[in-house]
């Protein structure tokens, strides 16, 4: 994979005026960078002090100002250059009136790739991008590269910049959110993994959360490789906008791309003599797994990954946290965390992994999507639905009547339900398909509670 030329798009900053809209992980680490580059920072948050807690603390002792408690526009009108975080949308009316005054606003994603040289493998998608970029990490690490995995999964792109790490390859996990705010950032390899509804909270409908999603290929040239779900009718309908070269995977057969067939897979890339895989060692349970594991085949290849490499990953890739991972068996009965099942595909593709026997715990803040995609799986394989959270009330009017139904506020009297309920061979699955920002702060802290519910349902029995 050869190294994008990005220094001419390289960003001045010494005694500019930049304002940081969105604290937290990624807005903390732009506002360092940005300062050590000499520029003037100011960061504003619509929370207060206490509500951001060792963040704010963190800015203040750099000596960068802070702007807490709501969007005031004099600060982004005062502004050369304007950074957004990815958890703030990017059509909040302060950044209308200041890209009006031509101010310009690209988002941490987009400064990060403007100081990078080296080669990098992009991943989005609705659903298994985190395990795709994980795994693609492994695959290339396992290979003999320095590998830098961030973005949208741990650190921040801008803090590889910061490290002045010298990675072979740079896998980065690209959320939607980020690509809405790019200009030129172009990964040597992009991966749409599959779009599905999500977010429609936050976008005006599915056909502009598609285009989002699409925005990863609108700066690859015709050397760059787009990595496709061939068999996603949304994914489809942007490939008349890709100019890159295109390679399939969750395809019955091809001449480019990878195909699956029972515990083989073949990568074909043009060229090159087909490079065959054994899945009878991959651990992940669910189609889509396989799936990702194929997508993360091919741009590994691609990425300067060697065979062997490659296949030592298949053989002892273990999964992340949160997602179907196997918490406790209690009493014969499996408890599953999938916590990172933040919306309705991702419960869909999680109850494709089992036969029968669950009782599945969902529930959360709601995003906009459609619960129905999930009659069918309700019907032949939930025993019983418990519904948790701020949206049990819209959840159960979609599916109750398709099996036991019961609601709940909490996550911890939801995991006890379960426990009522389950018997010898049951699976209690908490999948919620909504964000979990009802009652905790993120995906990963809703599943550690979980785990705790879980736990403490073995010394109790």
């Amino acid at each position: 994979m050869s190294r994008g030329n990005r220094s001419n798009t390289s960003l001045k900053l010494k005694n500019r005026k930049v304002l940081v809209v969105g604290l937290a992980k990624t807005g903390l680490s732009v506002a360092r960078f940005l300062k050590k580059r000499g520029a003037h920072v100011t960061v504003t948050d619509l929370k207060n002090k206490d509500e951001l807690g060792s963040y704010a603390e963190d800015v203040l002792a750099m000596g960068i100002s802070l702007s807490l408690g709501a969007h005031e526009t004099q600060h982004f009108m005062n502004s050369d250059l304007i950074v957004l975080s990815p958890g703030v949308p990017h059509t909040i009316t302060p950044l209308d009136t200041a890209r009006g005054a031509g101010i310009p606003v690209i988002g941490e994603i987009e400064l990060a790739s403007r100081h990078i040289e080296e080669p990098m493998v992009a991943v989005t998608g609705t659903n298994g991008k985190t395990t795709t970029t994980s795994l693609i990490g492994e695959m290339l690490k396992a290979s003999g590269q320095k590998v830098f995995v961030g973005g949208n999964i741990g650190a921040p792109l801008i803090d590889y910049v910061e490290t002045g790490m010298q990675a072979d390859t740079i896998v980065a996990e690209i959320s939607s959110f980020q690509l809405d705010t790019i200009e030129h950032f172009r990964p040597e390899v992009g991966l749409l993994l599959n779009i599905t509804e999500d977010h429609l909270d936050r976008y005006d409908d599915f056909e502009h959360y598609v285009q989002s999603k699409g925005r990863l290929f609108e700066n690859q040239e015709s050397t760059d490789v787009a990595i496709l779900n061939a068999q996603d009718k949304a994914v489809s309908r942007l490939e008349g906008h890709i100019t890159s070269q295109r390679l399939y995977f969750n395809v019955p057969q091809t001449s480019h791309g990878a195909v699956v067939r029972d515990k083989e897979m073949v990568c074909n890339l043009p060229g090159k003599a087909p490079a065959v895989f054994s899945l009878a060692g991959f651990g992940l349970k669910g189609a889509h797994n396989v799936e990702n594991a194929a997508a993360a085949s091919l741009a590994a290849l691609i990425a300067g990954g060697d065979e062997s490499g490659i296949q030592a990953a298949l053989d002892t890739y273990e999964g992340l946290h949160h997602r179907m991972e196997l918490v406790k068996i209690i009493g014969g009965v499996h408890y599953y965390n999938d916590s990172k099942a933040t919306n309705v595909d991702a419960v869909k593709r999680s109850l494709e992994s089992f036969d029968a026997n669950v009782i599945l715990i969902m529930g959360g803040r709601d995003k906009g999507g459609s619960y129905t995609i999930l009659e069918a799986l309700i019907r032949e394989r939930v025993k019983k639905l418990i519904a948790m959270g701020e949206a049990r009330e819209k959840i159960l009017k979609a599916l109750r009547g398709l099996t036991r139904t019961e609601e709940t506020g909490t996550l911890d009297e939801a995991v006890r339900l379960a426990d009522q309920a389950a018997r010898p061979g049951d699976i209690v699955l908490l999948s919620p398909g909504c964000s979990s920002f009802d009652q905790f702060t993120d995906y990963a802290e809703r599943g550690e509670a979980f785990v705790k519910a879980v736990e403490a349902l073995k010394i109790a029995n």
